[in-house]
């Protein structure tokens, strides 16, 4: 066990205690030993500097790259982004993006055509036009070269000079060939693209043909192309991170300031009203979990009528159009219900053994009662993270859309009138799209890969400081004189100067297990994707096997770095030689703490989702709002912005949780260390510990060793 640890941060027992280690009086005014410490596993600290380096560059490169107006808008055909103050027109109030030649729309559409719809001719407007009721209006192009009109003008005359054309121009556009352009189809503004509905206005079809225009096809295919490119697997992943950046006042009140709340107020009331807290995590759990599944179920449309929509405005209700994100939102609604249904029945299942869990956080209540600096300290790691999310959030949105923007090469035999050479061009028809490279997916993966890495750098930082803040309690004997001021800082004093570096390799090591877990999901659903044949039994019982051996080993490992940390923390080990001792240490008592520690992690697991829910439940009323179903600001789905605020809150109350969480693990692990070196009897274990270890009860049952 590399020596008792009596000798690393306490002292022994005296003669007079019953202790078997005497000491003279020098070790006995010792206190807590801060000696033989040195730095440990530096290898890994300076990896972690330079990953920090990597994520600073690769960020950059986002940032002079990407735009994230892209996320959002479509490109016109000079390769602009709609709603753009820098492109050539002005596009800042021009966000809606419209295809002029209903005819190119048709073409592209066609599978043995090589032309598609990001060549067909488009532009930006305000909103999406529609037919004249009595009469026909035209879309023209931007006015420039011999149209002599502003922009302003142009959008005053709802895009229409047909008038001042000339005629070469006039015969041009009655052939569809520019500038001008009849309305023809309804169209109404799906997520800022205009939407065709097959159904062409006869009035204007009848006066378009009357002047000798060319024929337009009036198939369906016309509105199913524009709707498979806008419900493009591709096209909704952009809308789920640009509702991230929408959502940002979301973020900060649901996944920052609130969990911030309530996870204060979860440890004062663990601190003040203990007995009860158990009960009331249990049923308020179960309250928030059926609370966030009826939201789900009421934006699938299963409940009310408040089912999210893809048309930004107003729209005929008579037109029903649908996008993935609704069969999105269902999925989830049902694995809510899945979820639910299991929590509903664990709680009933742990009714019995939630005494126990009381017993141990009156422990750790006491803890907190003696050393209250814990209780503030999370602020700390929490501002930390809260400015390192800020930075990653903005980075991740401009590496998102940091594609180039490039001249297709689209083969096609296709003309358009050009207003500044002043005649019809039929060799530079094709469109602009964004292209990706490899490099760029691999920079996402590495961002994202870093934000998981120092989440988990600095929580295991914060729970390294809370483990030695405890046992500096623990190993004084109860004797508070004993305990160096202001134990918090004393504590984060040793790990920036000893132990930053065994706390980085451990939190590579969950989040390099994590990747492989994740690497190996998207492998499985990709090949399940291209096989077509039906998955065999054996098949199925082979990958269902492998998620829950590869979910075993993700938990054993959080649960031996959590262990980890606490040695560290004691003993100032570096992280394999600490790892080590604390798996020993949990294989010899077993028996002594397996069942209490368990329940207690399961209340405090409870505990987490119960500010994370909480968190998830007000950004789904928040995202209720006028200002997030309508206008610049509506989001695509609540579905991105929930999660995030899930998310954020269970980080956040992970942080503020691992002061009990900590408090519990480090004190039985020291006690488990106390009696091991004490011939069973532990010497340092406050009054309250023996009581709730050793008392009279089912407890001692618990507690008895092999």
């Amino acid at each position: 066990m590399g020596g008792p640890l009596g000798a690393i941060i306490g002292r022994y027992p005296t003669a007079e205690s019953g202790g078997g280690g005497g000491g003279s009086d020098g070790e006995r005014g010792r206190g807590i030993v801060r000696k033989n410490r040195k730095c440990r596993d530096l290898v890994f600290l300076v990896i972690f500097i330079a990953f920090w380096v990597a994520m600073i560059v690769n960020s950059s490169f986002g940032f002079n790259q990407g735009n994230p107006l892209r996320l959002t808008y479509g490109l016109d055909y000079k390769g602009n982004i709609c709603g753009n103050k820098h492109a050539n027109p002005d596009l800042r109030a021009l966000e809606v993006r419209y295809w002029l030649n209903p005819n190119q729309v048709y073409q592209s559409g066609l599978k043995s055509s090589q032309f598609t719809l990001a060549d067909a001719k488009s532009i930006c407007l305000m909103e999406c036009p529609i037919p004249s009721e009595d009469g026909l209006n035209f879309i023209c192009d931007y006015p420039e070269g011999g149209i002599h009109l502003s922009v302003d003008d142009w959008i005053d005359r709802n895009y229409d000079y047909f008038e001042f054309l000339t005629p070469d121009m006039r015969n041009s556009s009655l052939q569809l060939q520019g500038p001008c352009y009849p309305i023809v189809f309804p169209s109404v503004n799906v997520y800022w693209s205009c939407q065709f509905i097959a159904r062409a206005s006869n009035i204007s079809l009848k006066h378009w043909l009357q002047m000798g225009g060319a024929a337009i096809e009036e198939n369906m295919l016309i509105d199913k192309t524009i709707h498979r490119v806008i419900n493009s697997p591709s096209a909704v992943l952009k809308r789920y991170v640009a509702d991230i950046g929408k959502a940002w006042p979301v973020l900060i009140v649901c996944g920052g300031i609130l969990p911030l709340f309530l996870s204060v107020i979860w440890l004062l009331m663990i601190r003040h009203f203990v007995a009860g807290m158990t009960w009331i995590t249990v049923i308020l759990f179960n309250a928030l979990i059926i609370s966030v599944t009826m939201f789900y179920y009421a934006k699938a449309g299963w409940i009310g009528h408040d089912a999210i929509s893809v048309v930004i405005g107003e729209s005929d209700p008579y037109v029903n159009i649908s996008g993935r994100e609704i069969n999105h939102i269902r999925a989830v609604a049902v694995l809510m219900t899945i979820v639910m249904i299991v929590a509903f029945l664990s709680s009933i299942a742990i009714i019995r053994r939630i005494l126990i869990a009381t017993s141990v956080l009156k422990v750790a209540a006491k803890v907190i009662g003696e050393v209250q600096a814990l209780i503030i300290f999370p602020i700390l790691p929490y501002f930390i993270l809260a400015i390192f999310y800020m930075f990653w959030l903005s980075a991740a949105l401009h590496l998102f859309s940091s594609g180039q923007i490039l001249k297709n090469d689209c083969n096609a035999n296709c003309c358009s009138y050009d207003l500044k050479s002043t005649r019809v061009n039929c060799d530079s028809c094709c469109g602009y799209s964004i292209h990706y490279t490899p490099h760029i997916g691999i920079s996402i993966l590495f961002h994202l890969f870093g934000c998981y890495w120092a989440t988990q750098f600095i929580i295991a930082c914060s729970s390294t400081v809370i483990a030695g803040s405890v046992a500096s309690y623990y190993w004084a004997r109860n004797e508070i004189s004993e305990i160096p001021f202001l134990p918090v800082f004393s504590s984060l004093k040793r790990l920036l100067r000893y132990s930053l570096g065994s706390v980085a390799l451990g939190s590579l090591i969950v989040s390099i297990v994590e990747w492989v877990r994740f690497i190996l999901e998207s492998l499985r659903r990709r090949l399940k994707l291209a096989d077509t044949s039906p998955e065999s039994l054996m098949g199925k019982m082979t990958s269902s096997s492998s998620q829950c051996c590869l979910g075993c080993i993700d938990w054993t490992i959080k649960s031996a770095n959590r262990n980890a940390y606490i040695m560290i923390a004691i003993t100032g080990k570096g992280f394999c030689k600490a790892s080590a001792i604390a798996t020993g240490l949990i294989m010899n008592n077993i028996l002594r703490i397996g069942k209490v520690n368990v329940i207690g992690d399961v209340i405090l697991f409870l505990g987490k989702l119960c500010v994370s829910l909480f968190c998830a439940l007000f950004a789904f009323l928040m995202l209720d709002t006028h200002k997030y179903k309508s206008a610049h600001n509506k989001v695509s789905s609540p579905l991105f912005p929930v999660l995030a605020c899930w998310g954020l809150g269970y980080v956040v109350a992970t942080l503020f949780f691992a002061v009990v969480e900590m408090s519990i693990d480090t004190i039985i692990l020291s006690f488990c260390q106390d009696a091991e070196e004490n011939q069973g009897t532990a010497q340092y274990a406050p009054p309250l510990l023996m009581e709730t270890l050793d008392g009279p009860s089912e407890m001692q049952r618990l507690t008895q060793g092999s």
